[in-house]
């Protein structure tokens, strides 16, 4: 689609240089020199995934994967088959991070075409071991889990019957990996690339910034109109993702300038880095404020609190993904001391603001 004349257009103080253009399904738009973005169907909310093809001159290199779904699989093949040699071939496959949406279709592309496979070290092994959960029944701790975050019976039996589902939207892993670390410097699109690493929502996410180009490749870590899920899992009850969420967005405000152009892993290629990050920041404080104001009326489990964090009750598919980001800022609260936790008669979680951080006191 070089050539195609696009419409720059500004939203909520960001610029978003080709408008609202968007590669349709095994069709690529060149988003700067030797890049091209992929856009492949998502069965989600979230319908679409954007992934980046890379001329490295005398290769090839593929940013994140999609699903591995037939009309997936078909586009990849119809794109790279025009593309690879034995001359130029497939170098490698980098993931940003762990979710089958972004990996879920790396092994499949690294065993067809015999590239490499570079994730950071956390995101490869927490997808492997997600995978190898895929056929076992749902852990005990699991359900208790969700039971302390104030489930149903009917709730818990749904995760039951889903438990494990993960592994079936990610096609075999590769048994070895080229490893990302936080400031690892590699030649891409004959440009220098730089690995940033943020966290919180997934353990060791990979994002990829050339100073040359200014040019962020940001996977989920920044997105133009969405807010990441942040979520505590049954894996580690106590984890304070939030906290690491933020501390990658200061991080990110530190090191990218405000100018650069975004590839995200959703919605539309953007410049305005800072302020988005910004915005990210301050609706979880947000969120927070109004999770203390709930607090201070009165104990509340996980699933009360709903309102106060996302401004709505919650229900049905999203009921879990929204427990985790409540226990996420709940989690948050708790351990810097301004939320004490109790139990009911029935096991389920009741948050209380600890004394010191009662209004007034």
């Amino acid at each position: 689609m070089d050539g195609f004349e696009y419409a720059p257009t500004r939203r909520f103080g960001l610029d978003y240089p080709l408008g609202e253009a968007t590669p349709g399904l095994a069709e690529t738009i060149t988003v700067a020199p030797g890049i091209e973005w992929v856009r492949m169907p998502l069965p989600f909310s979230l319908k679409f995934i954007n992934l980046w093809l890379i001329d490295d001159g005398d290769s090839w290199t593929i940013v994140d994967t999609g699903l591995p779904l037939p009309e997936t699989k078909s586009a990849w093949r119809t794109l790279l088959d025009a593309r690879v040699t034995a001359q130029k071939p497939l170098k490698r496959v980098i993931v940003t991070h762990m979710h089958p949406d972004h990996v879920g279709s790396a092994g499949w592309l690294c065993h067809r075409y015999g590239a490499e496979l570079w994730m950071s070290r956390l995101e490869y092994i927490t997808c492997r071991m997600l995978v190898a959960d895929t056929g076992r029944e749902a852990p005990a701790a699991g359900t208790e889990f969700y039971r302390r975050a104030g489930w149903s019976e009917k709730a818990l039996e749904t995760y039951k019957s889903r438990f494990g589902g993960f592994g079936r939207g990610v096609s075999l892993m590769p048994d070895a990996y080229h490893r990302l670390s936080e400031g690892d410097e590699f030649e891409m699109a004959q440009a220098t690339w730089r690995v940033i690493i943020g966290a919180g929502h997934s353990p060791e996410h990979a994002c990829l910034f050339c100073p040359q180009r200014n040019i962020l490749i940001s996977g989920d870590q920044i997105l133009p109109r969405i807010s990441s899920n942040v979520s505590v899992h049954p894996t580690e009850p106590d984890a304070d993702p939030l906290e690491e969420w933020l501390a990658s967005c200061r991080k990110l405000l530190e090191l990218i300038p405000e100018d650069c152009l975004v590839l995200p892993a959703h919605n539309e290629p953007f410049t305005g880095a800072h302020k988005r990050l910004e915005h990210l920041i301050s609706g979880h404080e947000t969120a927070l404020a109004r999770l203390r104001a709930r607090l201070a009326k009165g104990p509340a489990t996980v699933l009360d609190t709903f309102v106060s964090v996302f401004g709505r009750a919650i229900e049905g598919e999203e009921l879990s993904m929204a427990s985790g980001e409540a226990l996420a800022h709940l989690n948050y609260l708790k351990h810097r001391g301004e939320v004490a936790v109790s139990q009911t008669a029935g096991g389920v979680s009741l948050y209380n603001l600890a004394h010191a951080a009662l209004p007034g006191e």
